[in-house]
């Protein structure tokens, strides 16, 4: 068994944080007695900071235990600081990224690992990338977009050309969405993260970018939002707007199967339409550990899809 989609916090990150608290306006928050602390970063999306985030001898454990052969490990989407200076994003990009290097260098056996970047300086996130890849990671991490930059935008050319040269993984993992109207009974994470990766997901398989940067290797978090599943409107679109159609070499649901998805649906049913939409080779295992929300052990239809994404 595998998993794509998990995440960790190495200790040299953790120092990082308390060293520079009033930097990123960090606060640990005892909100459930019995229980760890919740992390919170510039009053954003607050988390339970479980020991299993932590904790490398827990997480090595827990992934053993579930009979996890080999993880894919990412730095957790609520330290990508994008809305900070530069400096700032860029000094941690560099402490996890190197704590994530020797760690996974360490147990190579079982782990591989992605880094962060600096989304908020595309020039900068492309040395970032090519020097995390140097140290043996396997592409990086990144949210949908940056302010009001989408990940097409020509902003972000510098990332996608260097990704493309290093036939790296992207894997694009959104953020809460920001939608007033989700405020509300833990809408922002029920509805506006899937949300997030299907705006994303769209606009980056209507832009032509997936012909531009052909080996870039992306993949989308939580079996790719709501775009799987709305495909059929995106080609019925493709058939009747130039607007749509005008920067496709092939139909929508042709592209939909250059993307690689997470196996974190939590239901089975969904689970089999995103397989029988993609195939095999494009569905990866994903559970989302340690966070709340995620699907424990990972679900695993089969192996092809983590040997096409890992280039095993």
């Amino acid at each position: 068994m595998y998993d794509v989609h998990t995440h960790f916090i190495p200790s040299d990150v953790t120092d990082w944080i308390k060293q520079n608290q009033s930097k990123v306006n960090a606060v640990w928050e005892q909100r459930i007695p019995g229980k760890e602390p919740f992390l919170v970063i510039n009053n954003n999306w607050a988390f339970e900071l479980k020991q299993t985030f932590v904790d490398a001898a827990l997480y090595l454990q827990a992934q053993q235990e579930a009979g996890v052969a080999h993880s894919l490990v990412s730095p957790i989407p609520q330290l990508f600081l994008y809305e900070f200076p530069g400096d700032i994003t860029s000094e941690l990009s560099q402490v996890y990224n190197t704590a994530l290097a020797k760690w996974v260098k360490q147990h190579d056996q079982r782990l591989s690992g992605l880094a962060t970047v600096s989304l908020n300086e595309p020039h900068k996130a492309a040395e970032q990338l090519r020097e995390a890849m140097g140290m043996g990671l396997k592409g990086a991490i990144i949210g949908p977009g940056h302010a009001d930059h989408m990940l097409t935008d020509e902003f972000f050319n510098p990332l996608w050309e260097e990704a493309n040269r290093l036939k790296a993984i992207l894997f694009i993992h959104p953020l809460l969405a920001a939608d007033p109207r989700l405020k509300r009974r833990m809408l922002p994470n029920l509805i506006g993260v899937p949300w997030e990766t299907t705006i994303c997901a769209a606009d980056l398989l209507l832009s032509g970018l997936l012909d531009r940067y052909p080996d870039v290797k992306i993949l989308l978090a939580h079996g790719g939002g709501f775009l799987p599943y709305q495909i059929g409107r995106l080609n019925k679109g493709y058939d009747v707007w130039g607007q749509v159609s005008k920067a496709l070499q092939a139909p929508p649901i042709e592209y939909l199967k250059r993307f690689w998805f997470d196996t974190v649906l939590w239901e089975p049913k969904n689970l089999q339409l995103l397989v029988n939409l993609v195939g095999e080779d494009r569905v990866v295992p994903g559970s989302d550990f340690p966070f709340d929300l995620c699907t424990w052990p990972p679900e695993m239809p089969s192996d092809k899809g983590f040997q096409s994404l890992m280039g095993r």
